[in-house]
């Protein structure tokens, strides 16, 4: 199956209350992980790649690697750019194949965000190609992504509807409480999202599909085991994954997940050195790491998102 926009894929979560996976990658091996499982599990997928995925992998080999993950699974697979802050670098990844792109101008005024993003948005629809905005902005670190603790801000549900008209965006990724990055809230509190948010949102734009970033859960188990093996990363908890899947029951059609594939990925390389400390044969090291990957993303698919079945 050729690469897909992830237009009919919307469609059909918001109606059937459930979510798409939207999981980042950097090699062969996570994107093999990735696309097993929802082979398995018979999900729609968005494959997205970051800017910084971009310079260290070359887009070049990551588009022929997922080409060949769409041979290999005849899944329909979106290839979406994450959080491109740029017209050019929209306008690079339209030019090489993406199906759909992320423009984030939420670091810049209301009105300025507007007409970046319009401008992303009459480029990539002249190309067939779909486009995610942002309104609100998520605190934590990922890749060029870097918002201090007390400089993000809620979505205001009053700006939506302006926002989507002007823009023509086909998707809007908004701030609820989720963050980038592993180190989201200590133990002991009580993360919460701010459903009153979506549920105005939903009002202000209904049958509209909306994206959730920074919405991995840390899984404790993965921490652990990265800190038993050498590590040294402190405790902490991520949005759980029950309120997760309220989000995707209502207008939430995409969750973006990548800080648990790293957790995954890393645990499972310290652990296996750890017990083989002579082994050098990277295919001995990462062969597990796919697993773990590919378990990860079987269990995203069935418990958070509700998507397995649905390609």
């Amino acid at each position: 199956m050729p690469i897909v926009t992830s237009k009919k894929m919307f469609a059909d979560a918001y109606a059937g209350g459930y979510a798409i996976g939207a999981f980042n990658v950097n090699n062969m091996e996570i994107i093999q992980g990735i696309t097993e499982a929802a082979k398995e599990l018979k999900a729609p997928l968005i494959l997205q790649v970051s800017s910084g995925a971009r310079k260290y992998a070359n887009h070049t080999y990551l588009m022929k690697i997922i080409v060949a993950a769409c041979i290999e699974t005849d899944l329909p697979i979106c290839v979406h750019l994450d959080h491109g802050d740029t017209f050019e670098l929209c306008k690079s990844c339209i030019d090489g194949g993406f199906s759909s792109v992320m423009i984030d101008g939420s670091h810049h005024s209301y009105e300025d965000n507007v007409k970046l993003t319009r401008q992303v948005v009459e480029y990539a629809h002249d190309h067939g190609v779909v486009v995610e905005g942002e309104l609100g902005r998520l605190e934590g670190v990922e890749d060029d992504v870097k918002v201090a603790v007390g400089e993000g801000s809620y979505t205001d549900p009053d700006q939506v509807q302006d926002f989507v008209t002007r823009t023509g965006v086909d998707s809007l990724a908004i701030a609820i409480g989720t963050s980038h990055g592993a180190f989201k809230f200590k133990p002991g509190t009580t993360p919460q999202l701010r459903f009153d948010i979506l549920e105005e949102v939903e009002k202000r734009l209904p049958g509209f599909p909306v994206v959730l970033h920074g919405a991995s859960s840390v899984i404790p188990a993965f921490v652990k085991m990265i800190n038993e093996n050498g590590g040294n990363m402190p405790d902490a908890i991520g949005i759980p994954e029950e309120m997760l899947r309220e989000a995707a029951r209502m207008a939430v059609c995409k969750i973006n997940i990548d800080s648990d594939l790293r957790l995954a990925m890393t645990a499972t390389i310290r652990k296996y050195f750890h017990d083989n400390p002579s082994h050098f044969d990277p295919r001995q090291y990462l062969a597990p790491a796919r697993a773990a990957i590919k378990g990860m993303v079987a269990h995203k698919i069935t418990t958070v998102l509700g998507c397995d079945g649905k390609a």
